[in-house]
């Protein structure tokens, strides 16, 4: 009887839709959830397994001894049915998560589908409502302290208080400049999450965390949610699935490399490089609150390129390579060989991407912002002479 049910449950398993994760996708899922009836990873198994058996009741494929009903169960639901039931009013905003995704989106997800079941019930899809208040622990911008701080979403717009229970509001940043990603290895954080916007022509970062992942992808969903309304007032005409992929960005890349001056005798300086859409951006150190400075990085038929190696006269070091734009050329190093293959890829693939409208207005902007910088230094040069 088990060597039966065992050699049913492999079949099962290579059928389409159960030969990967129910809930992440990766391949070759080793787990099974038989009450609920899907496939599932290692990863995600482990995250079951925490909500409890009075919501999933997990065993391995090929460890654990299967039963006629829990093998009927599996042949009867399995992954496509189940997607098609947990996930059927999944709205466009809320991200599904894939494999090496922050372990906090994985751990919501699997409880948003399972344990409070979300996505069957609307009714408790808060995230989908126009306004969201609450407390979030603030990262100071001038030391490593967070501070509890009073956030509210609504009016397209979200606003941060400058004390927990005060009236001043610090910031008022339209959702449409508003970029958010999970950033729990950074931060030092399992809930961190990473805020971006402009601000008087430079980058700002905020980094906050609540205690609760639930909480804090709450948050990282109505940020979606009222973006995509927005976006959807602005472009009448396209589709929500269109406009997903513009709601929020993760860093295409980030890491420490080493940079020098615009002179050839310059020495190299570590930075914390930050590539976000075309946007590369460089800070003393990860927690910033501000970047030293941003490269917008074009398309590659405009004089945008990248390359191993140093211009002559450049001094070399370590792994180095070269980003040229038609403004200037930046000399950079990695550490590994790895690391600059790593860097030279992504940064490549930006520059094969074709440019958008809106990437041309954001290469204006930069320029702006970096011209009106400029003008203030000198300015304050002259007023010093």
């Amino acid at each position: 009887m088990g060597d039966r049910n065992a050699r049913r449950i492999s079949e099962l398993v290579k059928r389409a839709g159960n030969n990967e994760c129910a809930d992440c996708g990766l391949e070759n899922p080793e787990w099974a959830s038989f009450n609920i009836g899907v496939f599932v990873c290692t990863t995600c198994a482990s995250w079951h397994r925490s909500i409890g058996t009075h919501v999933s009741k997990i065993k391995s494929l090929t460890l654990d001894r299967w039963d006629d009903e829990q093998v009927e169960g599996m042949e009867l639901m399995g992954n496509v049915k189940s997607k098609a039931r947990y996930e059927a009013h999944r709205p466009a905003c809320y991200r599904a998560p894939r494999t090496g995704d922050p372990p906090v989106l994985l751990e919501q997800w699997i409880r948003a589908k399972y344990e409070r079941q979300e996505f069957i019930n609307v009714d408790k899809q808060t995230y989908l409502e126009n306004h969201l208040e609450g407390e979030l622990m603030k990262k100071a911008r001038v030391d490593n302290k967070y501070y509890l701080r009073k956030f509210i979403l609504s009016d397209n717009s979200l606003k941060y208080y400058s004390k927990q229970n005060g009236r001043e509001v610090r910031a008022t940043i339209p959702i449409s400049d508003v970029n958010v990603c999970l950033a729990p290895q950074k931060m030092k954080h399992d809930t961190g999450m990473q805020l971006t916007y402009l601000c008087e022509g430079s980058t700002r970062h905020l980094f906050v965390y609540h205690d609760s992942g639930e909480d804090i992808i709450r948050w990282y969903n109505a940020i979606r949610n009222m973006k995509l309304n927005w976006l959807m007032v602005a472009y009448p005409s396209v589709s929500a699935e269109e406009l997903v992929p513009y709601l929020t960005n993760d860093f295409v890349a980030e890491g420490w490399l080493s940079k020098t001056g615009p002179r050839e005798g310059d020495a190299y300086r570590r930075r914390w490089f930050t590539l976000d859409d075309r946007k590369l951006m460089y800070h003393d150190n990860p927690m910033d609150a501000y970047p030293k400075g941003e490269i917008f990085l074009g398309h590659k038929d405009n004089q945008y390129s990248v390359q191993e190696g140093v211009p002559r006269g450049h001094k070399e070091q370590d792994f180095p390579f070269s980003l040229y734009t038609p403004n200037r050329n930046f000399v950079l190093s990695a550490a590994t060989s790895e690391d600059r293959a790593r860097w030279l890829s992504a940064i490549g693939a930006v520059l094969e991407r074709a440019m958008r409208p809106q990437d041309n207005q954001s290469k204006a902007d930069m320029e702006a912002a970096q011209s009106n910088r400029k003008s203030s230094r000198s300015s304050r040069i002259l007023s010093w002479l």
